[in-house]
This record gives structure tokens, sequence and C-alpha cells, in this order.
């Protein structure tokens, strides 16, 4: 079964909402997500919980997981969201690198705005990979 990684810097917001996404709409036989970070928060942001909750996500038990070299080594593909030079790098690994605005502390119409690029950008990856649900 494939892995993909998506990490940020505290695996709290943007890595959360991208996992999330991913793993509602990819095929759960052929590939899962997972979100890391390389300085976990002790909890999801909550402004990412409350956005998430209103397209039908639930990540209020979500956890932030600090992402490891062997962490990613066992994956298919990284997918690094800010996280810069302080995301591991695993030679052979598919890693994209997607710029995308921290929610943190953010205005709940700007964590829209962010939360709505990244289901877009993960909708493009699993209709690409042909890791989508079948209708």
């Amino acid at each position: 079964m494939d892995k993909v990684i998506f990490a940020c810097v505290h695996s709290a917001g943007r890595s959360q909402m991208a996992a999330a996404f991913f793993n509602g709409l990819a095929r759960p036989d052929k590939v899962r997500a997972v979100s890391a970070g390389t300085e976990p928060a002790e909890r999801v942001h909550p402004e990412v919980v409350d956005v998430m909750r209103e397209v039908g996500y639930d990540l209020s038990a979500a956890r932030p997981s600090l992402l490891t070299p062997e962490m990613a080594a066992s994956a298919t593909l990284l997918v690094t969201m800010g996280c810069g030079e302080a995301c591991p790098y695993v030679p052979g690994l598919r890693r994209e690198d997607w710029a995308l605005d921290d929610p943190k502390g953010r205005d709940r119409t700007e964590v829209r705005r962010i939360r709505d690029d990244i289901r877009a950008r993960v909708e493009r990856l699993v209709a690409a990979k042909s890791w989508a649900r079948p209708s």
C-alpha cells in the first residue's frame, strides 16, 4: 500500500487538512495519508478544527506527530508545506512542495481560503495518481 506524508512545521494546520481531505477522497485499499511536522504542536490549531468541521471533517481528535527520517523512508510521496530545509531529504523519495500560508492565528476567511486551496491541490493529486475512490 502506498503512503503519502503531508508535512508542515507544526503538523497542526496545513498537513492535517491535506491528510483529512486525502483520506476522504482516496481509495483506502490503495493509499493512506498521514500528517507530520518537524516541530509538532500540542494540538491541531483551533481555527483549523473549526473550518474543517464546516466541510464535514472532524479533526478534534487528530494529534500532531513528528516527521522522522524513518517515517519518510516508508512513504511513496512526501508533500511539504512550508517546512523548507527542516523537512528530511530521503534519496529516491518523490517530494513535492506546496507553497501555502500557515493558517495559525489567521481569521476564519483566510483559513477557509487556505483550506479550499489545499482541497483543490489534494483533488488534483488523487486524480493524477488514479487513487480516487470509485464514483
